[in-house]
């Protein structure tokens, strides 16, 4: 039996794992190993600033691979209307305000199990979103969120067609 599929333990994302949490509205992109040695542990590229429309979607893809998520943290100015907790697939998920920056959103699992994303910001070309969330998934990287964004392009507004 793998380590993921013992009872009572976390169970680990399957490397690189890549999915659409809901066709056409958000991307989330996910690796972690048992080191977790990188910067962050994925990444999240919503599509709006609407967060009611947008959390309820992360937080049941990442149940489905990490386990139940019991709170969220974001940079409240980066959304509108941040509410103190939502209601996702049955379970209660508090959000945190924290000034950790526009590019993270931090996880917690359980008691204190703690995950950090590479927010990409919702105006982002797919080009510079795709780069920073595969950049920030790399098990070797070390560049924090913010640095990634710029050097992607991903922290630059698309332009329409």
């Amino acid at each position: 039996m793998a380590d993921s599929d013992t009872p009572g333990l976390p169970r680990l994302l399957p490397d690189a794992v890549h999915r659409s949490v809901r066709p056409g509205t958000a991307l989330l992109r996910l690796e972690t190993t048992h080191a977790r040695e990188g910067m962050l542990d994925g990444a999240w590229w919503p599509r709006s600033r609407d967060i009611g429309a947008e959390l309820p979607s992360l937080i049941s893809a990442l149940t489905e691979h990490l386990g139940p998520v019991t709170r969220v943290g974001l940079d409240g100015s980066a959304w509108d209307g941040l509410p103190t907790r939502v209601m996702v697939d049955g379970r209660v998920v508090h959000i945190d305000s924290f000034p950790v920056g526009d590019d993270t959103v931090l996880i917690t699992r359980g008691e204190g199990d703690l995950f950090s994303l590479l927010l990409v910001p919702p105006d982002a070309s797919p080009d510079a979103a795709r780069a920073a969330m595969a950049r920030a998934v790399r098990a070797d990287n070390v560049t924090e969120a913010r640095q990634i964004l710029i050097e992607t392009g991903g922290d630059t507004p698309s332009t329409p067609a």
